[in-house]
């Protein structure tokens, strides 16, 4: 059985006089990477306000684009409610309540504003039966953003759905 001989070459870490365990150096001096400490402190105070500015941010995304969907579902069924209606009075009364509940049900609680145009060959209910017509809805409502309290960002934002229904040409007005 032959045993092997290891040579250390003298480019070695293991060999250089730099490199020792106690973590001293040839001039005396010690590098326990006390040039390190408290960077990682430094690092989180830098980075935990540029965070939470983008946490906020994508909150407020994401409560636009949800609160966009509500205006959009309270849109259609504000123009639905209105299409059904006899009179134009009664169409804006139904529009405004059906838009309001549909708000209030996916819990925006804004107080919409909804307008109600009628389009048709005479422009109103007193379409005579057999001739298209059809009820545009336009609901817009306030979304608050002010409770996020970031910099720059307005304290609400106005969103703006519109959805248009076919009057029934077949029913009687």
């Amino acid at each position: 059985m032959r045993t092997r001989k290891h040579r250390i070459r003298s480019g070695d870490r293991s060999t250089t006089s730099d490199s020792r365990n106690d973590g001293s150096r040839d001039d005396g001096s010690r590098d326990d990477g006390s040039r390190d400490r408290g960077s990682a402190a430094l690092e989180l105070v830098i980075l935990a306000p540029v965070l939470l500015a983008l946490l906020g941010l994508v909150i407020a995304a994401g409560r636009t684009t949800i609160a966009q969907g509500s205006v959009d579902a309270a849109a259609r069924d504000a123009a639905r409610q209105a299409s059904i209606s006899l009179t134009p009075g009664q169409a804006q009364v139904n529009g405004q309540a059906s838009a309001l509940a549909a708000l209030r049900q996916d819990g925006l609680d804004c107080v919409p504003h909804v307008v109600i145009v009628v389009s048709g060959p005479d422009a109103g209910f007193a379409v005579q039966p057999g001739q298209p017509a059809s009820v545009t809805a336009r609901v817009s409502c306030s979304v608050p953003l002010a409770d996020l309290t970031l910099p720059g960002l307005p304290g609400s934002v106005q969103l703006t759905a519109s959805f248009t229904s076919p009057l029934d040409v077949y029913r009687s007005r």
